[in-house]
């Protein structure tokens, strides 16, 4: 009831509603009249207050889509299933899209092609497609890397013993562990890329080429790593250690969520609401083995021991170090593969690109005691 609009809609009932501060008393009684043009005044704001309501409610209830494209053979797909799983998404007010593709290449397109928001990739495309103009920016995932792969009773003992042989290379030309591998080659005055036989595919292809021994060596992710362990493998060099013989003082997340300075202009809470359950959901998975029990059943991870390897090198690359720290890492490996790259790396900017990182908020995980 609104007796102020009342008294102003009818005069003359305005000496006959008796006035105190604070205080209005709805024991008068108003001429028939009056009583009438009262009740079309307090059903009119109460049908507009009905409606605002339900306009509220209906804009407070609509999710907002988020369009993510991934590789199908990715981890992020484990975290995914969490995030459904738990309704994380419903209580952060999103709706999660997924477009699920072959490579990280179709990946890169999806995002390029703007039929994906989100994307998984390495900070070294980003700042190569900074350099050429697209504003990308990068926010670290996941610090886990792989390693080169080769059979344990293979004759291959160092990185040198590649030259002449195949060496099979998850991803792409431009994949992030192949560019630090052959920087880190040059330093041994060895060009991998020509001085070897290099073919390129998806990590799950490669991997039954390793198994099927089509390939003398296989760089690939992580995961995959585990996986080949488990049949016979060992690792030759890791690239953690690469990373670390480049100049990098910690682990450093080359994997990260990967998106338009548009985007990230236009949508800031949607993303910081994002990453949020992003975090929440990599917690779940780092210290649930419930969890990893439907993940071994459905990646077919066979053993006790795969899986806590599995868990553990997940666990262990989630990223925990400051944002600054992650950047003057990056930097430092930027600029060791353009000292080093030559020709390879003529689509690098001679700088590293300070605006590649995203300074919003993001919900990356506290340090562990």
């Amino acid at each position: 009831m609104y007796p102020e609009i009342m008294a102003n809609d009818n005069q003359d009932l305005t000496s006959r509603i008796p006035q105190r501060p604070g205080i209005h008393d709805v024991r008068a009684k108003p001429s028939s009249d009056g009583c009438r043009r009262c009740f079309d005044v307090r059903l009119g704001w109460t049908a507009f207050y009905l409606m605002l309501v339900v306009l509220f409610n209906c804009q407070a209830g609509a999710a907002e889509t988020l369009h993510l494209a991934v590789q199908k053979t990715g981890t992020f797909a484990w975290e995914l299933a969490i995030i459904r799983a738990r309704g994380l998404e419903k209580k952060a007010g999103l709706d999660i899209q997924v477009t699920e593709l072959g490579s990280s290449e179709a990946v890169k397109i999806a995002l390029l092609g703007r039929s994906a928001d989100i994307i998984l990739s390495d900070w070294l495309w980003v700042a190569r497609q900074r350099h050429l103009g697209g504003r990308l920016v990068f926010s670290p995932y996941s610090t886990a890397l792989g390693a080169v792969m080769v059979r344990a009773g293979s004759t291959i003992k160092d990185l040198a013993g590649l030259k002449g042989k195949t060496i099979a290379v998850a991803g792409g030309p431009l994949d992030k562990s192949w560019l630090l591998l052959q920087a880190f080659a040059r330093e041994k005055h060895f060009a991998i890329a020509s001085e070897a036989n290099v073919i390129y595919g998806a990590p799950a292809l490669l991997f039954q080429k390793a198994v099927n021994g089509e390939a003398d060596a296989t760089l690939t992710y992580w995961n995959f790593c585990v996986s080949l362990e488990s049949r016979g493998f060992r690792r030759l060099i890791e690239m953690e250690e690469v990373e670390k013989r480049l100049g990098a003082k910690g682990p450093v997340a080359m994997i990260g969520y990967v998106f338009d300075e548009s985007y990230a202009r236009t949508h800031a809470a949607t993303l910081a609401r994002f990453f949020k359950i992003a975090a929440e959901a990599k917690e779940i998975l780092a210290h649930s083995d419930a969890d990893w029990e439907t993940i071994a059943r459905q990646n077919g991870i066979s053993g006790e021991a795969q899986l806590a390897l599995y868990k553990k090198s997940y666990s262990d690359g989630i990223p925990r170090r400051p944002l600054e720290e992650e950047a003057a890492d990056a930097k430092v490996l930027y600029h060791a593969l353009v000292q080093t790259g030559g020709a390879d790396f003529a689509g690098l900017a001679k700088e590293f690109d300070e605006e590649t990182y995203y300074k919003g908020r993001v919900g990356l995980a506290p340090r562990e005691n």
